[in-house]
């Protein structure tokens, strides 16, 4: 019987050579050194116990052989599809009987074996699809068994294990009882899954981890489609140059040189037609694996949000580098939390808090035709990013630091958009004033330096005397002092700096005066203020307001000045 076995692996090879004619002596003497070769590495005899992997031409069929020696065997044989759907049976054809007598020469041993091998066999099973089918039986006949693979959709890879050895390490890891995969947690960005843990690891002490896939197209029925999906986008950029199809045959396995692959159609290269200059482009493969060790709850993270998602696990068997895929799910990641847009009234100032690295969503639509819009925008504490579109068209992207304005010409029912996005350091406030009639109720302007000065020889036990730049608008100005600890420090100043706080805010008692002041020459837009009334070597926070002829008012920079102790 052994000697059958053997004469099995040298027929079968040139068997399946003859499934096609070769017209041409170079062609033969391609399929013999193809022979000589995979009779080592591609063997059409299947091994018993170990997973194999090979590759299917479409329309193509393969075949494998093995053999059963004894009658009551049991037999196990899983296939896998990789990256298409498969047909494929599993037919028996008995083993002639030996016999010690006989009249006249027995028939040689080949032309028995061929002779197995052209009888037509008995199909056990058959299945068409992309899921990974079994055929098992607990006592099988003894005999040639031979399964006959086909694709015909595409060139595929595929795996197969037979063995006949029950008593043997479970060759793919088993799943649980409740083998489903739960979405526990779901958010904008975010997926977590949990699965029952795999018996393999518990009651067989074997070594696995999990993989967890991601995808965007559908779900996985294999770890090996998985793989097939992933490579697709490696062997596109390592494919030979633009213009020839090359089937992913392993020609430098068998030892030829590319410059030797020729001319038949189901190895060789067919050169595309001419159709001028191409860009080929990276295909975008959507689908991430991440394997995990064997924990079994994992979140996913980085995703995009309102997207579904489909979640498959596979358990791996790290030693065999089987696997078996748990029954996937798919989720939808939350929506966006929806803007709340502010409507802005023409000529009214609105007051704006935008978060730390948040975003505030402002519209505009003016009644009347216009020819022109104005944004006055006041940046109280730090520097705002503003986004101006109109009818979805973008006008405008200014950072803005204090008060700026900014003029854009009309159309008319057009919409404007607003989008004032905060910086890292804090949250932001800011005053925004939109209106067609620019000339009313416009923020005050203000000069290039807010800076209060403070003249040191001018300061005495009870005054400190300050200045400050104008501007050539007539505008007023009005100066507020405080009393302030001696260890009144830089930081708290800091927070005492929003712009936007008027003199409504202050207590009458803080108030000094108010005055009108301007000048068309603005080398002398300069006035100056002596506050009475001050105690000795007390510390003092000055603040200097200009208001608006809308009533809007913008601070200066906070000035701190301390009385002389002794006079």
């Amino acid at each position: 019987m052994v000697l059958l076995h053997w004469c099995l692996l040298w027929l079968l090879l040139p068997l399946s050579s003859r499934t096609q004619k070769l017209p041409t002596r170079d062609e033969e003497l391609f399929q013999m050194q193809i022979r000589d070769k995979a009779f080592f590495h591609d063997s059409s005899v299947i091994p018993d116990g170990a997973e194999i992997s090979s590759y299917l031409f479409r329309d193509t069929p393969k075949r494998y052989f093995f053999v059963v020696e004894e009658d009551n065997t049991p037999l196990s044989v899983t296939v896998t599809p990789c990256d298409a759907p498969l047909e494929w049976k599993l037919t028996l054809q008995e083993l002639p009987e030996e016999s010690g007598e006989g009249s006249g020469d027995p028939e040689p041993l080949e032309q028995q074996t061929q002779q197995i091998i052209n009888e037509e066999g008995t199909e056990l099973f058959s299945y068409k699809g992309n899921d990974v089918e079994y055929f098992l039986s607990s006592s099988s006949p003894s005999g040639l068994y031979q399964l006959e693979l086909l694709s015909t959709e595409k060139d595929t890879h595929f795996k197969v294990y037979a063995t006949t050895t029950p008593e043997s390490d479970q060759p793919y890891p088993e799943l649980p009882y409740d083998p489903r995969v739960d979405v526990t947690s779901l958010g904008r960005t975010t997926v977590t899954l949990a699965w029952k843990p795999s018996p393999t690891a518990s009651l067989l002490r074997q070594p696995i981890q999990y993989c967890v896939v991601i995808s965007k197209e559908h779900n996985f029925k294999s770890l090996c489609a998985v793989e097939a999906k992933l490579s697709a986008d490696d062997a596109f950029m390592q494919a030979p140059k633009p213009g020839l199809d090359f089937s992913p045959f392993d020609f430098a396995h068998f030892g030829f040189a590319p410059d030797n692959l020729g001319k038949d159609r189901g190895f060789l290269a067919k050169p595309a037609p001419k159709l001028g200059r191409h860009v080929y482009a990276r295909p975008k493969v959507d689908i991430q694996k991440i394997c995990i060790g064997n924990k079994n709850i994992f979140t996913v993270s980085d995703l995009k949000p309102d997207t579904q998602y489909y979640l498959d696990v596979f358990v791996v068997n790290r030693h065999s580098n089987t696997s078996t895929a748990y029954v996937g799910t798919f989720a939808r990641t939350k929506e966006e939390a929806k803007q709340k847009t502010v409507e802005l009234k023409d000529g009214k100032v609105t007051d704006v808090f935008v978060k730390r690295k948040g975003a505030k969503f402002l519209r505009f639509a003016p009644v009347s035709s216009h020819q022109k819009v104005t944004f006055f925008v006041h940046s109280c504490l730090d520097a705002v990013q503003i986004q101006v579109r109109r009818d979805g068209r973008l006008l405008l992207t200014q950072t803005v630091e204090g008060i700026r304005q900014f003029q854009l010409r009309g159309k008319p029912k057009a919409k404007y958009l607003i989008r004032l996005k905060g910086n890292k350091k804090g949250a932001s406030m800011l005053k925004i004033l939109a209106t067609t009639r620019p000339t009313k109720q416009a923020f005050p302007s203000l000069p290039e330096d807010t800076r209060i000065k403070a003249f040191d020889k001018l300061r005495t036990c009870s005054s400190a005397t300050v200045a400050w730049l104008g501007t050539q608008e007539r505008n007023q100005f009005c100066i507020y002092k405080k009393e302030v600890d001696e260890n009144y420090s830089e930081e708290q100043k800091k927070r005492e700096q929003n712009q936007c706080l008027g003199p409504d805010t202050r207590k009458k008692s803080e108030k000094v005066l108010c005055k009108y002041f301007h000048s068309q020459n603005l080398q002398k837009a300069v006035t100056t203020e002596t506050i009475r009334g001050l105690q000795p070597g007390k510390s003092y926070l000055l603040d200097v307001y200009v208001i608006g002829h809308g009533g809007h008012s913008v601070k200066y920079q906070s000035k701190v000045v301390k009385t002389r102790k002794f006079c």
